[in-house]
């Protein structure tokens, strides 16, 4: 699993796990019912404690993102598909939004921003 975990960041290192997981979710990276590695193995892969990554996966399980099935392993949710939909709808507003902070502050015009977006779209 690629998670990347910063030691200056303010937010705390099970945060940064969740968070990112909570992404990979949403954009769809990680399907429904796929099978997440155990606390353990995560711990050895990222170098920190079980602990942390135990309260990572917790606080996912507490928000309805991931299913945790003694003996069986940790599993991604089966999602509402329209809440699904809208949490994806929110991150790409975000981009958007951030690239339309970007445009503003070169000068670039709505039209423009609007035609370097067709392009981006037809091409991927």
């Amino acid at each position: 699993m690629d998670i990347i975990i910063s030691n200056t960041s303010e937010e705390p290192i099970y945060r940064q796990i969740a968070e990112q997981i909570k992404a990979m979710i949403v954009r769809g990276e990680l399907a429904e019912g796929e099978m997440l590695p155990s606390i353990r193995n995560l711990a050895k892969e990222l170098g920190i404690s079980v602990i942390t990554v135990k309260k990572a996966y917790e606080e996912l399980e507490r928000e309805g993102y991931i299913v945790s099935s003694q003996g069986k392993g940790t599993f991604v949710a089966v999602q509402n598909r329209e809440l699904l939909r809208e949490m994806r709808l929110r991150v790409v507003e975000e981009k958007l939004e951030e690239a339309a902070v970007a445009a503003k502050s070169l000068g670039l015009s709505l039209d423009e921003m609007k035609e370097m977006l067709e392009i981006l779209y037809e091409e991927g």
